[in-house]
Protein backbone atom coordinates (compact mmCIF):
# COMPACT_ATOMS: atom_id res chain seq x y z
CA UNK A 1 0.00 0.00 0.00
CA UNK A 2 1.62 3.29 -1.24
CA UNK A 3 2.32 5.93 1.96
CA UNK A 4 -0.15 8.73 1.59
CA UNK A 5 1.94 11.53 3.13
CA UNK A 6 4.52 10.28 0.13
CA UNK A 7 2.10 10.83 -2.90
CA UNK A 8 1.40 14.03 -1.15
CA UNK A 9 5.01 15.27 -1.57
CA UNK A 10 4.97 13.80 -4.80
CA UNK A 11 2.13 15.84 -5.87
CA UNK A 12 3.79 19.14 -4.70
CA UNK A 13 6.86 18.30 -6.84
CA UNK A 14 5.36 17.49 -9.76
CA UNK A 15 2.89 20.36 -10.05
CA UNK A 16 5.87 22.95 -8.96
CA UNK A 17 9.00 20.77 -10.81
CA UNK A 18 11.28 21.81 -8.14
CA UNK A 19 12.00 20.23 -4.70
CA UNK A 20 12.49 23.71 -3.56
CA UNK A 21 9.17 25.15 -4.66
CA UNK A 22 7.16 21.91 -3.03
CA UNK A 23 9.43 22.67 0.02
CA UNK A 24 8.71 25.90 0.15
CA UNK A 25 4.56 24.99 -0.39
CA UNK A 26 4.77 21.80 2.28
CA UNK A 27 7.01 23.77 4.78
CA UNK A 28 9.80 21.11 4.60
CA UNK A 29 13.58 21.08 3.36
CA UNK A 30 14.80 20.07 0.33
CA UNK A 31 16.77 17.35 1.73
CA UNK A 32 13.39 16.02 3.26
CA UNK A 33 11.80 16.69 0.29
CA UNK A 34 14.05 14.52 -1.33
CA UNK A 35 14.18 11.82 0.78
CA UNK A 36 10.62 11.17 0.83
CA UNK A 37 10.85 10.91 -3.06
CA UNK A 38 13.32 8.47 -3.42
CA UNK A 39 11.57 6.58 -0.87
CA UNK A 40 8.54 6.57 -2.94
CA UNK A 41 10.90 5.31 -6.25
CA UNK A 42 12.57 2.56 -4.28
CA UNK A 43 8.98 1.54 -3.29
CA UNK A 44 7.61 1.50 -6.73
CA UNK A 45 10.64 -0.02 -8.00
CA UNK A 46 10.93 2.87 -11.08
CA UNK A 47 12.50 6.44 -11.14
CA UNK A 48 9.53 8.86 -11.14
CA UNK A 49 11.36 12.15 -12.65
CA UNK A 50 14.71 12.89 -14.99
CA UNK A 51 16.92 15.06 -13.02
CA UNK A 52 18.09 18.49 -14.85
CA UNK A 53 19.91 21.79 -13.98
CA UNK A 54 16.30 23.26 -15.02
CA UNK A 55 14.36 21.30 -12.28
CA UNK A 56 12.64 18.41 -12.96
CA UNK A 57 10.67 16.57 -15.35
CA UNK A 58 8.27 13.89 -15.26
CA UNK A 59 9.06 10.23 -16.38
CA UNK A 60 6.67 8.74 -17.93
CA UNK A 61 6.23 6.62 -14.96
CA UNK A 62 5.66 9.67 -13.15
CA UNK A 63 2.98 11.08 -15.34
CA UNK A 64 0.90 8.05 -14.77
CA UNK A 65 0.95 8.57 -10.70
CA UNK A 66 0.46 12.40 -11.13
CA UNK A 67 -2.39 11.54 -13.28
CA UNK A 68 -3.85 9.58 -10.55
CA UNK A 69 -3.10 12.14 -7.72
CA UNK A 70 -4.40 15.01 -9.10
CA UNK A 71 -7.66 12.75 -9.86
CA UNK A 72 -7.37 12.15 -6.24
CA UNK A 73 -6.85 15.70 -5.15
CA UNK A 74 -10.12 16.48 -6.92
CA UNK A 75 -12.20 13.78 -5.46
CA UNK A 76 -10.76 14.97 -2.19
CA UNK A 77 -12.00 18.73 -2.72
CA UNK A 78 -14.99 17.59 -3.55
CA UNK A 79 -15.79 15.63 -0.54
CA UNK A 80 -14.46 18.75 1.53
CA UNK A 81 -16.71 20.57 -0.54
CA UNK A 82 -20.09 18.37 0.24
CA UNK A 83 -19.03 18.59 3.81
CA UNK A 84 -18.70 22.17 4.06
CA UNK A 85 -21.82 22.05 2.80
CA UNK A 86 -23.43 20.08 5.33
CA UNK A 87 -23.69 23.24 6.99
CA UNK A 88 -26.69 25.78 7.22
CA UNK A 89 -25.37 28.56 5.66
CA UNK A 90 -24.32 29.49 1.58
CA UNK A 91 -20.98 30.55 2.15
CA UNK A 92 -17.28 29.77 0.32
CA UNK A 93 -16.15 29.33 -3.37
CA UNK A 94 -18.56 28.37 -6.37
CA UNK A 95 -16.91 27.74 -9.75
CA UNK A 96 -19.22 28.41 -12.48
CA UNK A 97 -18.65 28.30 -15.99
CA UNK A 98 -20.60 29.23 -18.94
CA UNK A 99 -20.26 31.11 -22.21
CA UNK A 100 -18.73 34.53 -22.79
CA UNK A 101 -21.27 35.89 -24.67
CA UNK A 102 -23.75 34.33 -21.85
CA UNK A 103 -21.80 35.09 -19.03
CA UNK A 104 -21.19 38.95 -19.77
CA UNK A 105 -24.46 39.30 -21.44
CA UNK A 106 -26.96 37.71 -19.47
CA UNK A 107 -25.27 36.03 -16.05
CA UNK A 108 -22.74 38.86 -14.71
CA UNK A 109 -25.06 42.03 -14.91
CA UNK A 110 -27.43 39.61 -12.89
CA UNK A 111 -25.20 38.43 -9.95
CA UNK A 112 -25.83 41.49 -7.68
CA UNK A 113 -28.91 39.82 -6.33
CA UNK A 114 -27.27 36.87 -5.75
CA UNK A 115 -24.71 38.53 -3.35
CA UNK A 116 -27.14 40.51 -1.73
CA UNK A 117 -28.65 37.25 -0.76
CA UNK A 118 -25.88 35.80 0.59
CA UNK A 119 -23.16 38.11 0.86
CA UNK A 120 -20.47 35.41 1.70
CA UNK A 121 -20.42 33.56 -1.36
CA UNK A 122 -17.37 33.64 -3.34
CA UNK A 123 -18.03 33.12 -7.29
CA UNK A 124 -15.40 32.18 -9.52
CA UNK A 125 -16.94 32.97 -13.02
CA UNK A 126 -15.14 31.18 -15.89
CA UNK A 127 -16.00 32.21 -19.29
CA UNK A 128 -14.88 30.40 -22.16
CA UNK A 129 -16.36 27.94 -25.08
CA UNK A 130 -14.37 25.20 -24.12
CA UNK A 131 -16.73 22.68 -22.05
CA UNK A 132 -15.17 22.37 -18.61
CA UNK A 133 -15.54 19.01 -16.68
CA UNK A 134 -17.79 18.86 -14.41
CA UNK A 135 -16.48 15.23 -12.60
CA UNK A 136 -13.40 16.30 -12.74
CA UNK A 137 -14.40 19.52 -10.70
CA UNK A 138 -13.12 21.71 -13.26
CA UNK A 139 -16.21 23.70 -12.24
CA UNK A 140 -18.95 23.12 -10.08
CA UNK A 141 -21.90 24.62 -11.97
CA UNK A 142 -22.45 24.89 -15.71
CA UNK A 143 -24.59 26.82 -17.75
CA UNK A 144 -24.35 25.59 -21.40
CA UNK A 145 -26.30 26.27 -24.53
CA UNK A 146 -26.60 22.17 -25.19
CA UNK A 147 -27.52 19.18 -23.00
CA UNK A 148 -24.72 17.98 -21.83
CA UNK A 149 -24.06 14.53 -22.73
CA UNK A 150 -22.29 13.08 -19.55
CA UNK A 151 -24.39 10.85 -17.26
CA UNK A 152 -23.44 11.24 -13.78
CA UNK A 153 -24.49 14.93 -14.13
CA UNK A 154 -27.76 16.60 -12.62
CA UNK A 155 -29.48 18.47 -15.53
CA UNK A 156 -31.93 20.92 -15.78
CA UNK A 157 -33.42 22.98 -19.00
CA UNK A 158 -33.77 26.57 -18.25
CA UNK A 159 -34.65 28.33 -21.71
CA UNK A 160 -34.53 28.26 -25.78
CA UNK A 161 -32.62 30.80 -26.80
CA UNK A 162 -32.69 32.25 -31.15
CA UNK A 163 -30.28 34.05 -32.96
CA UNK A 164 -31.61 37.20 -34.46
CA UNK A 165 -30.82 40.06 -36.26
CA UNK A 166 -31.10 43.25 -34.89
CA UNK A 167 -29.28 46.91 -35.19
CA UNK A 168 -29.68 50.50 -32.60
CA UNK A 169 -32.65 52.88 -33.57
CA UNK A 170 -29.83 55.42 -34.74
CA UNK A 171 -27.92 52.98 -37.20
CA UNK A 172 -31.47 52.10 -39.20
CA UNK A 173 -32.66 55.74 -39.14
CA UNK A 174 -32.25 57.60 -42.35
CA UNK A 175 -30.68 54.57 -44.19
CA UNK A 176 -32.31 51.88 -46.58
CA UNK A 177 -34.90 49.87 -45.40
CA UNK A 178 -34.55 45.89 -44.84
CA UNK A 179 -37.78 44.42 -45.90
CA UNK A 180 -35.92 41.11 -47.50
CA UNK A 181 -32.47 39.17 -47.11
CA UNK A 182 -31.43 41.13 -50.66
CA UNK A 183 -31.43 44.32 -48.29
CA UNK A 184 -28.86 43.66 -46.25
CA UNK A 185 -26.42 43.89 -49.36
CA UNK A 186 -26.92 48.03 -48.82
CA UNK A 187 -25.71 47.39 -45.04
CA UNK A 188 -22.83 46.48 -43.17
CA UNK A 189 -23.09 42.95 -41.08
CA UNK A 190 -21.71 42.29 -37.42
CA UNK A 191 -21.51 38.58 -36.66
CA UNK A 192 -19.37 36.49 -35.06
CA UNK A 193 -16.51 34.99 -37.31
CA UNK A 194 -17.55 31.37 -38.84
CA UNK A 195 -14.29 29.75 -37.56
CA UNK A 196 -15.06 30.92 -34.44
CA UNK A 197 -16.34 28.49 -31.54
CA UNK A 198 -20.24 28.99 -31.14
CA UNK A 199 -23.26 26.72 -31.06
CA UNK A 200 -23.97 24.94 -34.33
CA UNK A 201 -27.42 26.56 -35.06
CA UNK A 202 -25.59 30.58 -34.57
CA UNK A 203 -22.66 29.19 -37.48
CA UNK A 204 -25.99 27.73 -39.70
CA UNK A 205 -27.55 30.98 -39.49
CA UNK A 206 -24.25 33.15 -39.93
CA UNK A 207 -23.41 31.00 -42.81
CA UNK A 208 -26.55 31.82 -44.79
CA UNK A 209 -26.28 35.72 -44.55
CA UNK A 210 -22.90 35.52 -45.50
CA UNK A 211 -23.99 33.85 -48.60
CA UNK A 212 -25.85 36.98 -49.45
CA UNK A 213 -22.98 38.70 -51.12
CA UNK A 214 -22.58 41.63 -48.60
CA UNK A 215 -20.43 44.68 -49.35
CA UNK A 216 -19.44 45.29 -45.51
CA UNK A 217 -18.90 42.90 -43.05
CA UNK A 218 -17.32 42.87 -39.33
CA UNK A 219 -16.76 39.68 -37.95
CA UNK A 220 -16.07 39.37 -33.89
CA UNK A 221 -15.19 36.08 -32.27
CA UNK A 222 -17.83 36.50 -29.06
CA UNK A 223 -21.10 37.75 -29.01
CA UNK A 224 -20.18 40.60 -26.63
CA UNK A 225 -18.14 42.45 -29.16
CA UNK A 226 -21.09 42.03 -31.77
CA UNK A 227 -23.53 43.94 -29.18
CA UNK A 228 -20.67 46.42 -28.51
CA UNK A 229 -20.63 47.22 -32.18
CA UNK A 230 -24.03 47.50 -32.72
CA UNK A 231 -24.80 49.33 -29.67
CA UNK A 232 -22.41 51.86 -32.05
CA UNK A 233 -24.10 51.96 -34.85
CA UNK A 234 -21.93 49.62 -36.78
CA UNK A 235 -24.80 47.95 -38.56
CA UNK A 236 -26.97 44.86 -38.42
CA UNK A 237 -26.12 42.18 -35.57
CA UNK A 238 -26.71 38.71 -35.43
CA UNK A 239 -27.48 38.37 -31.41
CA UNK A 240 -29.22 36.23 -29.21
CA UNK A 241 -32.34 37.02 -28.77
CA UNK A 242 -31.93 37.41 -24.57
CA UNK A 243 -29.91 40.54 -24.79
CA UNK A 244 -33.30 42.89 -26.05
CA UNK A 245 -34.76 43.20 -22.41
CA UNK A 246 -31.12 44.56 -21.17
CA UNK A 247 -30.86 46.81 -24.61
CA UNK A 248 -34.15 48.51 -25.21
CA UNK A 249 -32.46 50.31 -27.78
CA UNK A 250 -32.12 47.77 -30.77
CA UNK A 251 -34.63 47.01 -33.17
CA UNK A 252 -35.44 43.64 -34.50
CA UNK A 253 -34.66 43.38 -38.17
CA UNK A 254 -36.46 41.08 -40.32
CA UNK A 255 -38.44 39.13 -38.13
CA UNK A 256 -38.66 36.29 -40.27
CA UNK A 257 -35.02 35.72 -39.65
CA UNK A 258 -33.57 33.66 -36.67
CA UNK A 259 -31.45 30.31 -35.59
CA UNK A 260 -33.06 26.94 -34.96
CA UNK A 261 -33.78 26.51 -31.41
CA UNK A 262 -30.74 26.88 -28.70
CA UNK A 263 -31.51 24.53 -25.29
CA UNK A 264 -30.07 26.17 -22.54
CA UNK A 265 -28.57 23.78 -19.81
CA UNK A 266 -27.88 24.09 -16.23
CA UNK A 267 -25.78 20.70 -14.88
CA UNK A 268 -23.86 20.28 -12.10
CA UNK A 269 -21.71 16.59 -10.65
CA UNK A 270 -24.24 14.47 -8.97
CA UNK A 271 -21.61 14.07 -6.15
CA UNK A 272 -22.94 17.78 -5.54
CA UNK A 273 -26.88 17.10 -5.34
CA UNK A 274 -26.74 18.54 -1.95
CA UNK A 275 -24.88 21.27 -1.88
CA UNK A 276 -26.43 24.88 -0.55
CA UNK A 277 -24.05 27.05 -2.73
CA UNK A 278 -25.22 25.22 -6.15
CA UNK A 279 -29.16 24.78 -4.60
CA UNK A 280 -28.59 28.56 -4.42
CA UNK A 281 -27.32 29.51 -7.43
CA UNK A 282 -30.03 27.23 -9.27
CA UNK A 283 -32.31 28.51 -7.77
CA UNK A 284 -31.21 32.31 -8.18
CA UNK A 285 -30.99 31.59 -12.08
CA UNK A 286 -34.60 30.23 -12.17
CA UNK A 287 -35.42 33.20 -10.75
CA UNK A 288 -33.84 35.44 -13.30
CA UNK A 289 -35.40 33.48 -16.19
CA UNK A 290 -38.70 33.87 -14.98
CA UNK A 291 -38.48 37.43 -14.32
CA UNK A 292 -36.82 37.61 -17.95
CA UNK A 293 -39.51 35.91 -19.33
CA UNK A 294 -42.13 38.11 -17.72
CA UNK A 295 -40.35 41.21 -19.13
CA UNK A 296 -39.99 39.80 -22.53
CA UNK A 297 -43.96 39.39 -22.44
CA UNK A 298 -44.93 42.41 -21.37
CA UNK A 299 -42.36 44.21 -23.83
CA UNK A 300 -44.24 42.69 -26.82
CA UNK A 301 -47.40 43.39 -25.38
CA UNK A 302 -46.42 46.96 -25.20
Amino acid sequence: MMDWDKLRIFHAVADAGSLTAAGDTLHLSQSAVSRQIRALEESLNTTLFHRHARGLILTEQGELLFDATRSMNKRLEAAAARIRDSEEEVFGELKVTTTIGFGTLWLAPRLVKLYEKFPDLKIDLMLEERVLDLPMREADVAIRMKEPSQADLIRKRLMSVHMRLYASADYLEGRAPINEMDDLREHRLVCQNPGSAQVSASASLTQSLLSHDLHSLLTVNNYFGVLQAVNNHLGVGVLPNYVVEDFPNLVRVLPEVESAEVPVFLAYPEELRQSKRIAAFRDFVQEEIIAHRSKLRSSLVA
